[in-house]
């Protein structure tokens, strides 16, 4: 497997990188949090003007074919100051679904949007008992003569609070755990008989719980097959747990970067608390779990697209199961090495422990990856 980054790939990361360190650093994520959206618009537009949004969509699509690996580059150096775009669930999250299931008028009417930066999309398909089943859906989508007539309540709508559209999962058929019959919907935010509560979540961003009463969407709304949108949110879950492990090791890499400047800083006994061995053997096991959930990570950005559902399934679990114990020993030892500056609010290592936190649990935890890796076909029958 070759991990060297193309020409390309390596232009892209030297932008980002250079845009996080100059327009976003940390400062700017303490400074927004505390904001009704929690980030910003314009910056939003930028990124579309400078391609980052539409990198892993299809040029068909109206995007720049350069495939998932280069979303996953762009996110791993937004993790590293904690940009808080929501470039996870709006673009990989959201976005995936649409670009790999809509038509050609819907990629035009909501994808291109986008990818230009000038809307925000979010995907609403957690129910309070789905607890990582996309089968799991009783929101129910019932005809209404030609259009749809959706109701229902949907949790953690990652971003939802700041979308212009909805990608809602609904049930068009079947009963409340099969996967035939749940289907995708493009609702607009603002139309009538969607209700959105803005909740603020521990890391300091943001989602929404969305109700829906009795909304009507017509035909045009409807994204893949009627009844087959189970299938197309596992893709979009998938993508989006590769993008938390590609944002969680941009993290992790600072983190331990930031604790390695601090031990040198740091003095005891006058000399730096990095000289003394016992420390150091810590910082060298962080640098190791460091380095394989960068490993993990890229290996699930190259597999999250491949057409065995198996090989992909087996890469994402791998790293988001590497994330979540690897990368909590990361934050850990980071936290304590910083000593009692490290669980206050005022350093910036407290917000990064909290943003792993966040991304460990997302689209599935360390005891879900586990247990969906060891349901797959055994390494040495796959080979």
């Amino acid at each position: 497997m070759d991990f060297e980054l193309s020409a390309d790939e390596k232009l892209l990361v030297e932008t980002v990188q250079s845009f996080t360190k100059k327009d976003s650093p940390v400062e700017r994520f303490r400074r927004l949090r505390g904001t009704e959206l929690g980030w910003e618009r314009a910056t939003w537009k930028q990124m579309g003007e400078l391609g980052w949004l539409g990198v892993s969509f299809p040029e068909s699509a109206g995007g720049a074919g350069l495939g998932f690996v280069a979303a996953g580059l762009v996110l791993e150096q937004l993790g590293a100051t904690l940009v808080p775009e929501p470039f996870l669930s709006s673009v990989v999250l959201a976005g995936t679904p649409l670009a790999a299931a809509g038509t050609p008028e819907q990629h035009e009417r909501f994808l291109a949007p986008l990818i230009a930066g000038d809307t925000a999309l979010a995907l609403a398909h957690v129910e309070a008992q789905s607890r990582h089943d996309s089968a799991s859906v009783s929101t129910r989508a019932t005809r209404a003569g030609a259009a749809w007539r959706l109701t229902g309540r949907k949790r953690w709508v990652l971003d939802g609070h700041g979308a212009d559209h909805l990608l809602v999962s609904a049930r068009t058929g079947g009963s409340e755990r099969e996967r035939d019959g749940v289907s995708l919907f493009v609702v607009d935010a603002a139309q009538p008989g969607v209700r959105l509560e803005r909740v603020d979540c521990m890391d300091g961003h943001k989602a929404a719980l969305v109700e829906l009463d009795g909304v009507e969407v017509d035909a045009t709304r409807l994204v893949g097959p009627e009844g087959g949108g189970a299938a197309i949110l596992d893709l979009a879950l998938d993508h989006a747990a590769a993008g938390a492990c590609a944002e969680g090791a941009g993290l992790l890499a600072r983190a331990l970067d930031m604790t390695r400047e601090y031990l040198m800083q740091r003095k005891q006994f006058g000399a730096a608390i990095g000289s003394f061995q016992a420390l150091q053997h810590r910082a060298v096991d962080m640098f190791v779990e460091v380095e394989l959930c960068k490993s993990a990570a890229l290996l699930a950005m190259i597999k999250v697209s491949d057409p065995s559902g198996a090989e992909r399934m087996r890469a994402v679990s791998a790293a988001k199961a590497q994330l979540a114990r690897g990368g909590a020993f990361v934050v850990r030892q980071a936290t304590q090495l910083h000593g009692g500056i490290g669980v206050t609010d005022e350093h910036d290592i407290g917000l990064y422990f909290k943003r792993h936190q966040v991304l460990a649990a997302l689209f599935g935890d360390f005891e879900h990856h586990v247990a969906r890796y060891a349901s797959l076909p055994s390494f040495d029958a796959h080979v």
